[in-house]
């Protein structure tokens, strides 16, 4: 699954030869793919996780490609195209060659009422938006985004999907995928979609607080998908800054964290450091998706990946799963239960 050769979007003149061969880079399912173990998520480019600076947003997307990174994740959600149009502004001076790119298309607006549509349409629309904010011909993955929104799976699987495997012949995108929350939702997807899927991303599911991704990676690796891992902070939890206001989270596994973050502030320690690097250790995805908007940041991630963590750290993390995240909780059916009730509220 690994290798310690060279890529393929590996680009002379453009790319860190050095920091390149350091990076491992792992087969992406059945694709022609291969990505590397960190992949950079778009979430964070847009003022959805707080403030925004988009010219060290750029230099940071810049810095994570000439390392390695090579799979970028963004989607027409994070900040109602914003996240996709800092990744056009900084991938014009960025060879094609050197980089594979993923976005979404379900997923919308921040009112409910607009938030969500899987239809055929608007799915051609979406696709075709993304392409014109990125400035790109295609993307290297299209995938269904948070499809247990939907008011059932077959507008998913009867309308969305094929109209990306139509986009797909077309040449806009090149392979399909599916994310969500619920993991029971996306083992019915794959099991329903009967091989018509590329990839599975799943978040917020392989952290200090959830670890349920375990149990499903077998069936999913069976389907030949390829699984991206994500959310490793647990959408900002999982940070000695804490998640934004709008976290689904209940106030027990907010006040958890929050736990957490002070014992770790206390010994000079970022707790989203220590999240990255328990985050890597399950084997089986192809790749860690995380968001991240700065250079510090960047450099923080990529050293609890190559370094690990020192005697201390190591100790704060071990007290911290002894102590504070000693049971697997997360916030399944928060958001579903908060978007059908205001649906309902305006029927």
């Amino acid at each position: 699954m690994t290798s310690s050769d060279l890529p393929a979007t590996f680009t002379k003149g453009f790319h860190d030869e050095e920091a390149c061969r350091k990076m491992e880079y792992r087969q992406f399912g059945a694709t022609d793919m291969k990505v590397s173990k960190v992949a950079l998520g778009g979430g964070t480019l847009s003022t959805l996780f707080g403030e925004f600076d988009e010219a060290e947003a750029i230099a940071t997307i810049h810095k994570a490609l000439k390392v390695g990174i090579n799979y970028i994740d963004t989607a027409p959600y994070y900040g109602q195209g914003r996240s996709e149009e800092v990744l056009g502004k900084a991938l014009k001076t960025v060879p094609r060659s050197a980089y594979y790119l993923a976005t979404k298309v379900g997923r919308y607006e921040k009112t409910y009422d607009k938030m969500f549509d899987y239809s055929a349409k608007k799915t051609r629309e979406s696709v075709e938006k993304s392409l014109k904010l990125l400035g790109l011909d295609y993307v290297d993955v299209i995938q269904i985004h948070d499809i247990e929104f939907a008011k059932d799976l077959d507008i998913v699987l009867n309308e969305c999907l094929p109209e990306l495997e139509k986009l797909v012949k077309e040449g806009k995108a090149r392979y399909i995928g599916v994310s969500g929350y619920p993991l029971k939702v996306l083992k019915e997807c794959v099991e329903r979609a009967n091989g018509r899927l590329d990839v599975v991303l799943s978040y917020a599911r392989n952290t200090l607080l959830d670890d349920s991704l375990k149990s499903y990676l077998e069936f999913f690796q069976k389907q030949n998908l390829a699984i991206v891992c994500a959310a490793g902070h647990a959408v900002g939890l999982l940070t000695n800054r804490g998640a934004q206001p709008w976290h689904p989270a209940g106030d027990e596994i907010k006040q958890l964290c929050q736990k957490a973050a002070n014992i770790c502030k206390e010994s000079n320690i970022e707790l989203g450091k220590l999240a990255m690097y328990h985050f890597m250790q399950l084997d089986g995805p192809a790749t860690y998706l995380v968001g991240m908007q700065t250079r510090h940041l960047l450099d923080m991630n990529l050293s609890a990946h190559y370094s690990g963590l020192n005697k201390k750290e190591q100790e704060v993390l071990q007290l911290l799963k002894d102590t504070v995240f000693t049971k697997s909780l997360n916030w399944e059916g928060n958001e579903l239960e908060c978007y059908w009730a205001a649906m309902n509220k305006k029927k």
